[in-house]
């Protein structure tokens, strides 16, 4: 195994399979890909999103991933991706890209309706990605 993909946002779930994406990259000296999804669906109501907007959502993003990257240990090699859209199909895309071996992602990220749909994106991932999937609770 030598590349690990891991979904952040910034959610508990997210931070714990942080820690798990990390634990496992220095066991197996593989390289940490950090990925942060800037939902637009989330943002779906204004059919168009205005160039202040995008740039907040890149200014979290790159916080979220500042942490990710300041999370891993000295010596594990790590890469940073930030890209915008639905986060399920831009992960599995990302992965592909890559050509990853693991994602570690959360059960939850920071929906907009928490509960309603079960780890909708976890649960496309784990049935969409062409390699493996952990889903950290």
């Amino acid at each position: 195994m030598e590349k690990i993909l891991i979904p952040v946002d910034g959610s508990d779930s997210s931070e714990r399979a942080l820690g798990k994406a990390i634990e496992l990259a220095n066991a197996l000296k593989a390289k940490l890909i950090f990925l942060y999804v800037a939902n637009v669906n989330q943002l779906a109501v204004n059919s168009c999103l205005s160039a202040e907007l995008l740039e907040a959502m890149n200014k979290a993003g790159d916080v979220v991933l500042t942490h990710a990257e300041e999370s891993s240990s000295n010596g594990i090699e790590t890469e940073r991706v930030m890209e915008t859209g639905s986060p399920a199909p831009v992960i599995i895309d990302v992965a592909e890209e890559h050509g990853v071996d693991l994602i570690v992602m959360g059960s939850r990220g920071l929906g907009l309706v928490k509960g309603v749909l079960l780890g909708s994106v976890s649960q496309y991932v784990v049935e969409n990605a062409k390699c493996a999937v952990m889903v950290v609770k």
